[in-house]
């Protein structure tokens, strides 16, 4: 069947400069293996965790023209709506163990300890703080509250208002600042300096790279799921990832390099047209900030600076770099809501659906497919990275409350 895709035209470079064959020292250095365990050994071990499932959806797949989509939804991790849940919190974890150990207070602060307040006369006095376009923030307040230390986060002017109250709920300070994503970094980055807080962010800059190389290991939580739900003797042929900063795919994609070796997927990095810096990166080579307001319906991925440590992998590890603009998105989201093809109804959020979008619309075009090895062999393989975070702003877009799309289900 034809499917309610309107044709919209996706911007694609090829990456000459990534590698096959065994992964190279960059992918362990950075994800290490024994610390990927860790992460997980220890996101595990935290109250309400449970593997996101792994959705195969037959129909859109068979539709599409391809062999196989699985859509890693990520809507339920720990109640907070986003795969984002697995870093900050995790990251924020790090950062009081360590201040402790520093502190000469406890060697070995566990996070059970922690969580019991056993260190919370010394962890009240730690400030942690982020910018975010709205779920890492949500996920770094819901650390600091839960380990038990202060929290102030950064939203920049277009950040909704649904996603400022889902991060002050978690008893976060919000302050707002005026521009983009980016300028809500440096104003964290500056304020913390100036008041002795920690940075706790998912996009690493020059001097500031072992805090986001944590947020990455929580990531690869999602990878290890993945590897035990994949059905028996299959594996992907393709990962869609969204861009952002970065850190998401290089996680995803190192990892699955790691494990797969010279069999690894193809990646293809996924962006909104109005916010591609890793797009640019590409072109030139080099991490490489775009300039405007990046206002993208797409807001998680509303970022012009990539991050460095993400971009040591990337530049490596993803074959094809692609854009693709706003409307895309949005029907995306209406498509895996409303399927017409006997799939499960799901709520996806505007930044979840960018590598789903790129995978259906380079189906279509030959040229592209064609550039991309993607036919109707493929195994494609999604990070379905949120849901509804932001309830109202997905009704506007959908014309119905995603609370009736999960009444259907």
């Amino acid at each position: 069947m034809d499917l309610p895709l309107s044709t919209h035209r996706i911007a694609h470079r090829a990456n000459l400069a990534a590698r096959r064959g065994p992964p190279p020292a960059v992918v362990r250095e950075l994800l290490p293996p024994a610390e990927v365990e860790e992460a997980r050994r220890e996101i595990a071990s935290w109250p309400g965790y449970a593997p996101t499932p792994l959705v195969d959806l037959r129909g859109l797949a068979a539709a599409a023209g391809l062999g196989r989509i699985l859509y890693k939804h990520e809507a339920s991790r720990f109640g907070l709506g986003s795969f984002k849940a697995l870093g900050g919190a995790y990251a924020v974890l790090r950062v009081l163990q360590e201040a402790l150990r520093a502190g000469g207070i406890a060697e070995e602060a566990s996070s059970a300890d922690l969580r019991s307040g056993r260190w919370r006369e010394e962890t009240a006095g730690i400030t942690v703080t982020c910018a975010t376009d709205g779920n890492h923030g949500r996920s770094v307040a819901w650390g600091a509250r839960m380990f038990g230390c202060r929290c102030v986060i950064y939203l920049h002017e277009t950040v909704s208002a649904g996603r400022e109250e889902a991060i002050a709920r978690y008893g976060a300070e919000i302050r707002r600042v005026p521009g983009t994503y980016d300028d809500a970094v440096r104003q964290a980055a500056e304020d913390a300096a100036a008041e002795g807080w920690i940075v706790v962010s998912d996009t690493s800059y020059p001097g500031y790279l072992d805090i986001p190389r944590n947020v990455m290991l929580g990531y690869t939580v999602m990878v290890e799921e993945i590897f035990e739900q994949l059905p028996a003797g299959e594996r992907p042929t393709h990962l869609f990832l969204q861009g952002g900063v970065g850190g998401l795919a290089a996680a995803v994609a190192g990892r699955f390099w790691q494990r797969l070796g010279a069999a690894r997927p193809r990646v293809v990095v996924v962006e909104p047209d109005r916010a591609a810096c890793l797009y640019e990166s590409a072109a030139r080579g080099r991490p490489t900030a775009v300039a405007g307001d990046l206002d993208t319906v797409m807001a998680g991925l509303a970022c012009g600076e990539p991050s460095l440590l993400a971009w040591r992998i990337l530049e490596l590890a993803a074959e094809d770099f692609t854009t693709l603009p706003d409307e895309a998105a949005v029907e995306t989201m209406r498509l895996l809501a409303f399927p017409p093809v006997g799939d499960p109804p799901l709520v996806a959020g505007e930044s979840a659906v960018a590598g789903l979008a790129a995978a259906l619309l380079a189906r279509r075009d030959p040229d592209l497919a064609a550039a991309l090895d993607l036919d109707g062999g493929s195994r494609v393989l999604l990070i379905g990275s949120e849901g509804a975070t932001d309830p109202e702003t997905w009704r506007r877009l959908l014309g119905v409350a995603p609370e009736a799309v999960e009444e259907g289900v």
